[in-house]
């Protein structure tokens, strides 16, 4: 994007390509708007997202359906309790040259590519799900001692199953902390589930159409890290994640009692970074409190560990985290947490 072209251009721009997206994606799913913001959040900051819910919800309809509006590469991998973690990285193999010799060649799995729709990633067994690290991270993978670089930009939106359902394993806590956010997709409304009918019972179906490529969804990424964080709105999104860490000085009387682990710093850049995007869509160019209230759910249930206690009361995460925001205010008595 040139850089003579000013901040509101390139904002309002910026709103118009998340329009025109959502309207594509408007065509085929129904409801769901929080859940649709939470996936775009993470196309637009460059991160990977989680849906979670029971079959049937159209998890796996959205990631395809956004892949159909934006003009890039998408594999699709479904995660089984056999698959292997050549299955999705690739694996050299023995290529025979015209002169009769022998050499290994590279043959690369579905994660090269630029959207990559893990189903069901729950049902594939840790050993399987670890192979994802690397590529979430580093965006690259290494076989063989080489190193393979995966093309820009990269999404990863994995959909999992409730981990009490028959035959799940639960994702380890280094993955989960990759993920950017984690969506969790609830039932239809009676008036959605008609309009569903409606669209999947009669003889035509609609699609999604490409309205973005794969270079403005880079610019949209730039742009998004220069919107402005105050050290105040900062340092309350520093204490926000402090607040899940137990027996900390921010630790509030419910972390001491269900949480276990506390957030990675991961937690709190994501939290800015979302807040940024939606400091964007709403027009402005600096985030606000609110900003960061509204991604926190989100950026940090899957980020914090529950104890025996919370499990046994039947408490989750959500339900700390709501009690945190509540008890950690916008203005920071001391400013010890920036020293």
């Amino acid at each position: 994007m040139p850089e003579s072209e000013s901040m509101e251009a390139r904002a309002e721009g910026f709103r118009t390509a998340h329009a025109k997206i959502k309207r594509e994606i408007a065509k085929v799913i129904v409801g769901h708007d929080d859940i649709v913001e939470g996936v775009l959040t993470c196309l637009f900051i460059g991160g990977h997202a989680l849906l979670e819910g029971v079959p049937g919800l159209g998890k796996t309809l959205l990631v395809r359906t956004l892949a159909d509006a934006i003009d890039l590469d998408f594999n699709r991998i479904q995660f089984t309790p056999d698959l292997m973690p050549a299955d999705i990285i690739g694996t050299n193999m023995v290529m025979e040259l015209d002169d009769g010799r022998r050499v290994f060649e590279f043959q690369p799995g579905p994660i090269f590519s630029q959207i990559v729709l893990a189903d069901e990633i729950n049902r594939a067994t840790p050993k399987t799900q670890s192979a994802m690290l690397e590529a979430m991270q580093e965006r690259s993978v290494t076989v063989g001692g080489k190193v393979h670089r995966l093309k820009a930009p990269f999404f990863v939106m994995a959909t999992q199953n409730p981990i009490e359902q028959e035959g799940t394993y639960p994702l380890p806590e280094a993955q989960l902390d990759r993920f950017l956010l984690k969506l969790v997709v609830g039932y239809s409304s009676r008036e959605e589930l008609s309009e569903i009918l409606d669209r999947t019972t009669k003889r035509t179906t609609a699609r999604a159409e490409k309205v973005i490529d794969a270079e403005t969804m880079l610019e949209m990424q730039e742009l998004v890290r220069e919107v402005l964080v105050a050290p105040n709105v900062q340092d309350y999104a520093i204490r926000l994640a402090l607040a899940t860490h137990p027996k900390g000085p921010f630790a509030a009387p419910a972390t001491n009692q269900y949480i276990r682990w506390g957030s990675s710093p991961r937690g709190v850049q994501t939290m800015v970074l979302a807040a940024k995007v939606r400091a964007l869509l709403e027009g402005r160019y600096n985030v606000g409190y609110e900003d960061l209230r509204r991604v926190y759910l989100p950026s940090l249930r899957h980020r914090v560990l529950l104890n025996f206690e919370a499990q046994a009361e039947g408490i989750d995460p959500d339900d700390v985290l709501v009690k945190l925001i509540e008890m950690v205010p916008e203005k920071a008595e001391s400013r010890a947490a920036v020293a």
